[in-house]
């Protein structure tokens, strides 16, 4: 998985609009917003897809949410947003890099897609 663009924000290679970061996760907003707020939250640990974490990474995946809604809550949208992850390129993940998409800002409609 070294080599995907989400490893190469983390390591500072490429540039992001970064507005959230600890030691386990990083948070930017998407260069192709889906809403007005489209930010991605990414695990610093190297996980390609969900379906590929194990229980020891329980933990870590609890952090990405209650951080995805901290940041919504820090963005304004802390009433009304939605997380999305996408599992395989079947599902439409595009980067094998685990990360929640983080919506908000206009209606979204159920089913999504």
């Amino acid at each position: 998985m070294s080599g995907t663009i989400f490893s190469r924000i983390i390591d500072r290679e490429l540039p992001a609009d970064i507005v959230y970061e600890d030691d386990d996760c990083l948070a930017f907003k998407d260069i192709h917003p889906q809403a007005p707020m489209h930010i991605l939250i990414i695990p610093k640990k190297p996980i390609a897809k969900l379906a590929d974490a194990a229980v020891e990474d329980q933990q870590l995946l609890g952090h990405l949410m209650l951080k995805a809604a901290e940041i919504a809550e820090q963005q304004g949208y802390g009433k009304a947003f939605r997380l999305v992850v996408n599992n395989g390129s079947g599902a439409g993940q595009a980067v094998f890099h685990l990360h929640l998409h983080i919506l908000g800002g206009r209606p979204l409609s159920w089913p999504p897609g």
